[in-house]
């Protein structure tokens, strides 16, 4: 069942995405050569904690951080180490949830490691335009699948894949609810979006074929031919006006 919010609701769930917003513009900032990912899910953390928010992710179903740090040819749920030294030419995707006031936010964003090679730029270009191009979607009346057609669209037509294994979802009391939003599909497809739907749109997109492997952490997603792939989300709420997108860098209102 989709859970539909009240304003009231979708506005505690923007503190909580604002949280997880700034956080993400320092950590984007603290992303350099020589920085372990074990450092990174430390500055998240504080950061969460100073804000006045939890951890989303820390101890859900047993993962051990607050930040998903994924490196290179890792999808998503990297777990952070102080083993794991970034190296300029690296790609990262920083994957961060936060509880506010009972309420989860949930975003990514995708960044190069120093100077990185041209592949690794049109990489990460195609998959932030991609959730932009599925939130263009995501309005009231269309069909839960015409974000998931505009995003394969996009994607496919510049030579790239979509993850198929993972997907979106919607958020509010719970950090994963219902509807799951995957990256593909056919449109006109699902059910029809509604004001009071808040969702988490994720694009996984891999540079080489979309198959992935599970490492034996059972959390660590890599692609399965060794090829990059990058991860941008955003939690957006639906509204009369059009998709809201809560987890912007914008201050709150």
């Amino acid at each position: 069942m989709i859970i539909l919010k009240s304003d009231e609701e979708v506005s505690k769930i923007k503190i909580a995405c604002q949280i997880v917003a700034e956080t993400l513009a320092v950590l984007k900032a603290s992303v350099k050569p020589g920085v372990t990912t074990d450092e990174l899910d430390r500055i998240a953390e504080a950061k969460i904690i100073e804000k006045g928010g939890k951890p989303a992710f820390k101890g859900y179903r047993n993962f051990p951080a607050t930040l998903c740090a994924s490196v290179n040819s890792e999808v998503v749920h990297g777990i952070p180490s102080k083993k794991n030294v970034l190296s300029e030419g690296d790609i990262i995707g920083l994957d961060l949830g936060a509880i506010y006031d009972g309420f989860y936010g949930d975003a990514a964003i995708t960044v190069g490691v120093g100077r990185i090679e041209k592949e690794a730029e049109k990489l990460i270009k195609i998959t932030e335009e991609s959730l932009y191009k599925g939130i263009e979607q995501a309005k009231i009346g269309n069909r839960l699948s015409d974000i998931s057609h505009a995003v394969q669209c996009h994607v496919e037509s510049s030579g790239y894949t979509v993850v198929r294994d993972f997907v979106g979802h919607g958020i509010g009391r719970n950090l994963h609810e219902e509807p799951q939003i995957p990256n593909y599909g056919d449109p006109g497809q699902g059910p029809r979006l509604k004001k009071g739907m808040v969702l988490a749109l994720e694009p996984m997109v891999n540079a080489g074929q979309s198959a992935v492997n599970i490492l034996s952490d059972k959390w660590t997603v890599v692609t399965k031919d060794g090829s990059l792939s990058a991860h941008f989300e955003h939690t957006i709420a639906i509204t009369e006006q059009g998709p809201v997108i809560l987890t912007s860098a914008r201050k709150a209102d």
